[in-house]
């Protein structure tokens, strides 16, 4: 049993709470390309700014919703003006503009408040947090490698499960977390994610499994795909809708719960209470006492409790009972530990 302090002798460390992640990037839909043409180019442009909200707004609707609820729905018409209703922001990525003509590529961000107040009114479920950042590991055969982890990119920030490229380490399909931490640690990346090419020019395809210190666990393969960009695509895409089955709730149910956290350190404390403050089956999540070894918390969730385990180890956080009491701990300590 934890020797317990009043929280109120720590809050000016620890405080009641966890500031949540920017959700900008989520709503934000980057690299629109806009070819527009009228009389002038100042209609040209506007027509350019009419035409990147619209694709904005169906691009934001797709990427937070699942396609099973929308026809459920009837779909999820967006027109222009609701599409303006929607836009918060315009910025300009590149442009060419004369002769009454306007291109380039655009980027726009749109309102979290008034695209979740519509999606409400027409009872739609969606998931608009991020998952935990993971380091997404390309592996293909040495003639490919280099050009199967450019296709990647250095970063995937706007997607619902952001990733960063790994660029150092000889990585297989068989890779462990062991073996992938010493470069997703640093980069604050909680996972990695393998992506294993396969296929031929023309008609990739990609197993993809998800790493933590717990195991690895298969996620699927995605469709053929005609190039290596497109593929890499696909890969984001696929996890993006596996985190949405996962995490998406569906009624307004909550199971109360009081849960003991156990660390090593501060830094350790601040890792295992962020997770689960941006967690999105968690709610109400409060820090009631915190002594040198550990800490007392209480919260409610959505989902049943393996929902809630599955969850938290994404974010490097093992959840079991205890005396059927719940108890929280690093998962990377343990996996050392072990």
């Amino acid at each position: 049993m934890i020797r317990l302090v009043l929280a109120a002798m720590l809050l000016s460390l620890v405080g009641t709470g966890y500031v949540y992640a920017d959700t900008k990037d989520v709503y934000t839909i980057r690299g629109i390309s806009v070819d527009e043409t009228a009389p002038s180019v100042i209609e040209a442009r506007e027509k350019a700014m009419g035409a990147a909200r619209l694709a904005a707004a169906r691009q934001l609707i797709n990427k937070i919703t699942l396609a099973s609820d929308r026809a459920a729905a009837g779909g999820i018409p967006v027109d222009s003006a609701l599409a303006a209703r929607f836009t918060a922001a315009v910025d300009v990525e590149e442009e060419t503009a004369g002769a009454g003509r306007y291109r380039g590529k655009l980027a726009v961000v749109l309102n979290p408040q008034t695209v979740r107040a519509h999606l409400d009114s027409l009872k739609v479920p969606y998931l608009d947090a991020q998952a935990p950042l993971a380091l997404v590991v390309p592996v293909a055969s040495s003639s490919l490698q280099s050009a199967w982890t450019t296709a990647f990119g250095d970063r995937n920030r706007g997607a619902l499960v952001p990733t960063v490229t790994a660029t150092y380490g000889t990585y297989t399909a068989f890779s462990t977390w062991s073996d992938i931490s010493p470069e997703a640690t640093p980069q604050n990346a909680r996972r990695g994610i393998l992506a294993e090419l396969q296929g031929r020019d023309g008609a990739w395809r990609v197993v993809v499994s998800t790493v933590t210190p717990i195991g690895t666990e298969s996620v699927g393969a995605t469709p053929p795909a005609a190039t290596l960009e497109a593929a890499a695509d696909a890969v984001a895409t696929l996890m993006d809708e596996s985190w949405k089955q996962a995490s998406i709730i569906r009624d307004g149910s909550r199971t109360d719960v009081s849960a003991s956290v156990l660390f090593t350190s501060l830094v350790e404390w601040n890792t295992l209470r962020g997770a689960l403050a941006r967690s999105p089956l968690v709610s109400d999540f409060r820090t009631k006492a915190v002594a040198r070894e550990g800490a007392v918390v209480t919260f409610s969730y959505a989902g049943d409790e393996n929902r809630l385990r599955n969850d938290l180890i994404q974010r490097g956080v093992t959840l079991a009972r205890e005396q059927d009491e719940l108890t929280l701990r690093s998962a990377v300590s343990t996996s050392v530990l072990q």
